[in-house]
């Protein structure tokens, strides 16, 4: 039989859904709005955005030129006074109202998410239940955090795609609870339909929240530089960051840069190669589209033989297709290990990278092949690609030294626990790495020598919430720490003398335990 598009993603109907909860974000004839200056308006010059499910058509983002974006700013700046005098307690009630009307649309932006950036629905639904009740968390512990510290002012906000509800929305609710008026941009690769409807229901709630779409050309001055903005967090590539860093450095301002790095798994003296296949496989959800996707793995040189085993074995068990697709009208939506990337562009990237690790003398040990029964006949597939891994790669592959952002994985072998170390640092820092071993003392000793934020033993780590602290060491984080009491602090300031623990020119005051 067939397979078809399940009715109860259908973008059309997802669509229709949109309109009659949050019809405010587009005009009488569908094109999508801003929000700014308390109101949808302007749609700025529409750039069409296609799926990259299947290329289909869902609209067009607003994008604003830089006199439309300033007026944005600020008018945001001008609600940071009155909001930073509200009682906490009318602040916590708002965003309380505004979590307990997210909770109603939890089906909706998961589906949605499968669309706008190729999210499977169990994805797509994680993303948004943690961004509720991690905020959650918040709004049940905001007075103890919070203390007698005052908001900034002013919080810009400019993310990646791949996590818009639990990195952006919920980002963007913390803020503004601790104070804070906010500004976010939506990311140009995808999560504007969601971000708009979320943000709709945050604006009816009386936060003052602006979300505003545009080309980074136009809008970074306003949205990094400007002087009403007061903190800037942003989430994206080095390159990108390390612009956004050298433009700071002449401004007084609080900032959070999550940048990219390459995370690594170094395993030595290890045995339990179970427990290893099931975290390859949990390692490749959304296709290793994650700042905390491990993505080099460095190897003991006479574990080759097990590591290569049980790799193939568990990755070739993953299955890569369309997720929108079932059988019959009556089946839920399927369990896949990814759908396809953010788009075709990324996907024709990490085919010019794959080659390039080949023409420079990589060996390859895995080519996945995607399966035509995950798929509609004839559909656009040139946003998926299958897993592969590679093996010697030279230190002149461009891979050796870059994150890929997809599912490219390779292998480094060593002989020395001391080479293991370098070939783990070799991207002058990351957010996470991972140490697998029988050995327990040399895991724990090893991994002080990791220069990676947070350092899993025999587990992989990840971002975390709640309580959890986050940030980066090296060229992959800069300013402010994040996480748990942390986030609050980043956006808040307390008395003379107090400093906000972050990695700024080099961190001096790390977490204490790994």
């Amino acid at each position: 039989m067939p397979k078809i598009i399940a009715p109860q993603v259908e973008f059309s109907y997802l669509l229709s859904q949109v309109k009659s909860v949050t019809p405010e974000i587009l005009t009488p004839d569908g094109q999508f709005l801003n929000l700014m200056e308390g109101r949808w308006q302007e749609p700025g010059k529409p750039r069409k955005f296609t799926s990259p499910v299947d290329g289909t058509d869902l609209g067009a983002l607003p994008m604003l030129d830089h006199e439309t974006g300033l007026r944005a700013v600020i008018f945001a700046k001008q609600e940071a006074a009155a909001w930073a005098a509200t009682d906490l307690d009318e602040r916590k009630s708002r965003v309380q109202d505004c979590l307990n009307q997210l909770r109603d649309q939890v089906d909706l932006v998961g589906k949605l998410l499968i669309w706008e950036i190729g999210k499977t629905y169990k994805l797509g639904f994680t993303d948004i239940d943690r961004a509720i009740e991690g905020v959650q968390w918040y709004v049940d512990n905001i007075e103890e955090m919070l203390g007698q510290r005052k908001p900034l002012g002013l919080v810009s906000n400019i993310a990646s795609w791949n996590y818009p509800m639990s990195v952006l929305l919920h980002a963007v609710l913390v803020q503004a609870l601790c104070g804070n008026s906010v500004i976010a941009k939506t990311p140009t690769d995808g999560g504007f339909i969601s971000l708009s409807l979320t943000f709709a229901i945050a604006r009816r709630c009386g936060l003052p929240v602006t979300l505003v779409s545009g080309p980074g050309g136009e809008l970074s001055d306003v949205l990094v530089k400007h002087d009403a903005i007061d903190c800037l967090s942003f989430v994206g590539g080095r390159y990108n960051g390390r612009n956004i860093a050298d433009a700071l450095s002449a401004h007084n301002k609080r900032y959070m840069l999550e940048m990219e790095g390459v995370n690594t798994y170094g395993i030595w003296d290890y045995s339990d190669w179970n427990s290893m296949a099931d975290q390859l496989k949990k390692g490749y959800d959304y296709g290793k589209q994650r700042c905390t996707a491990y993505v080099r793995f460095v190897v003991e040189r006479r574990l080759f033989p097990q590591f290569l085993e049980t790799y193939q074995s568990a990755i070739r068990s993953l299955k890569v297709g369309n997720p929108t697709l079932v059988d019959n009208a009556d089946d839920k939506l399927p369990d896949l290990a990814f759908g396809p990337v953010i788009h075709a562009q990324q996907a024709q990237d990490l085919d010019r990278l794959y080659k390039n690790a080949l023409q420079t003398g990589a060996t390859p040990i895995y080519e996945g092949k995607l399966d035509d029964s995950l798929f509609l006949p004839g559909q656009d597939r040139s946003a998926y690609v299958a897993p592969r891994a590679l093996v010697n790669l030279p230190r002149q592959s461009e891979l050796y030294f870059k994150e890929p952002f997809g599912p490219i994985d390779s292998i480094v072998l060593v002989d020395r626990v001391e080479e293991l170390v370098g070939e783990m640092n070799i991207s002058n820092g990351a957010l996470v790495a991972a140490i697998a071993s029988d050995d327990e003392k040399l895991a724990r000793r090893t991994a002080k020598e990791v220069r990676a934020f947070k350092v899993g033993l025999n587990k992989l780590r990840s971002r975390g919430d709640r309580e959890e602290v986050f940030g980066g060491l090296g060229e992959s984080w800069k300013g402010a720490f994040v996480g748990g009491k942390l986030l609050v602090e980043a956006v808040t300031e307390g008395g003379p003398g107090q400093s906000v623990l972050g990695n700024y020119e080099e961190a001096t005051l790390l977490p204490d335990k790994i």
